[in-house]
């Protein structure tokens, strides 16, 4: 162990005739504990939102959606769908069929959204819908079966068996005039995706049956594409549109949701930044406490010197006193934050309203690089913090200290 380190180890735990100075030590250390904890939690609960909200969107919607540019179906859907699985990241192309509707249940008609799907290629990517909550897939029959999102079969007050009816936009002529088509489907099962907006308005069938109800015979509304990699999908999108024809419009999974994942950016930002101020003032009480060593300790001070410390170890000593005020704040912090991040999401502490938020509970989830950033921050904080004390300490006149001793 170095003298600079032995001598500032020994100044943080002897008593002192200042217990004033002691107060200041602990509130410093104690300040950066908090301000590191708070960090790690608030970054951990926006994070987690984030990455729940933003998988459970992943896994209920494409990642690109091919279309129309004019908005009407695509009528060469297939020859398309082969071109753009020769693109390298592509998993899966799928059409669907899609528009809104009202399905009239035990209750009063509900709007909902009727998707067409492929629904033997959409059970095997995806888990939600290969794992019904209930009931199976639809099978070929007199009536057409149908897939009701748990919490819109809820409102329905629909269920295994049931018969609905499906009233489409369009309309057919009658005697009477002009009357909305009609079709009925029973229920053959209902899923659940975790996301509260896609289950309480989404109901699902095979894609020929929408077909028909939407009067789009071989048409689909758009292509669904699945990629390997979601984060490719900009980049996909931009080779795409330079090798699809030109009234093709493709739109990206970030597109879709941009306004919520940019208010959770923003969010995240912020919250980082209004509680960084926390270490801040912590790191001004370690200014204060070293401060009012050097003013303690001016007498040692002069005495090291007068048996041949040099200003630089002096100054090195101090700084190595705050340094240890930071990183036991900062490494206590991080204990506590991160276990306080273990406990709430092995007990659920945090519930929200699912019809709000999209999911029942907050998770706790940190990132090993913004944990990185935190504890660097605290870290740079706390040791910036020491370099004026420590330099005005190697700045003490050991003939002025020890002139009245």
């Amino acid at each position: 162990m170095s003298t600079a380190v032995f001598i500032a180890r020994r100044y943080l735990t002897a008593r002192r005739k200042q217990a004033f100075v002691s107060v200041i030590t602990f509130i410093s250390a104690l300040g950066i504990t908090i301000g590191v904890a708070a960090l790690i939690i608030a970054v951990a609960l926006i994070t987690g939102f984030q990455e729940d909200v933003q998988g459970k969107i992943l896994r209920a919607t494409s990642h690109l959606m091919i279309s129309d540019v004019t908005g009407d179906s695509l009528r060469n859907h297939k020859a398309l769908a082969d071109q753009v699985r020769g693109f390298k990241g592509v998993k899966s192309v799928s059409p669907v069929a899609v528009n809104n509707v009202l399905i009239q249940g035990r209750t009063k008609p509900h709007p909902a959204n009727l998707k067409g799907l492929d629904l033997d290629l959409e059970a095997r990517q995806s888990e939600w819908l290969g794992r019904l909550e209930t009931g199976e897939m639809p099978r070929p029959g007199d009536r057409p079966g149908i897939l009701l999102g748990h919490d819109l079969a809820y409102s329905l007050g629909a269920g295994i068996g049931d018969v609905l009816s499906i009233l489409t936009p369009s309309f057919r002529l009658s005697p009477l005039g002009a009357l909305p088509k009609i079709k009925t489907f029973r229920v053959t099962g209902i899923f659940s995706t975790g996301l509260y907006e896609f289950d309480s308005s989404t109901a699902i069938v095979p894609i020929a049956a929408a077909q028909k109800v939407f009067d789009m015979d071989d048409g689909v509304s758009y292509l669904q594409v699945m990629l390997d990699d979601v984060f490719a999908a900009p980049r996909l999108k931009e080779e795409m549109k330079s090798a699809l024809p030109p009234l093709i419009y493709i739109t990206t999974w970030g597109e879709l949701n941009k306004s919520l994942f940019s208010a959770l950016k923003l969010e995240k930002t912020i919250i980082f930044l209004t509680i960084a101020l926390i270490v801040l003032v912590a790191s001004l009480n370690i200014i204060a406490t070293l401060i009012l060593m050097v003013m303690e300790k001016t007498r040692d001070i002069g005495i090291l010197m007068s048996m041949g410390s040099t200003p630089g170890q002096v100054q090195r000593i101090f700084f190595l006193q705050g340094a240890m005020i930071g990183v036991g704040g900062t490494l206590l912090g991080t204990a506590l934050g991160l276990g306080w991040c273990a406990l709430a999401n092995g007990l659920k502490l945090i519930r929200v309203p699912v019809d709000i938020y999209q999911i029942s509970y907050v998770p706790f989830y940190i990132k090993p690089l913004d944990l990185l950033v935190i504890v660097g921050v605290s870290l740079l904080i706390s040791l910036a913090s020491t370099l004026f004390p420590s330099r005005r300490a190697s700045k003490v006149d050991p003939v002025t200290a020890l002139k009245y001793e």
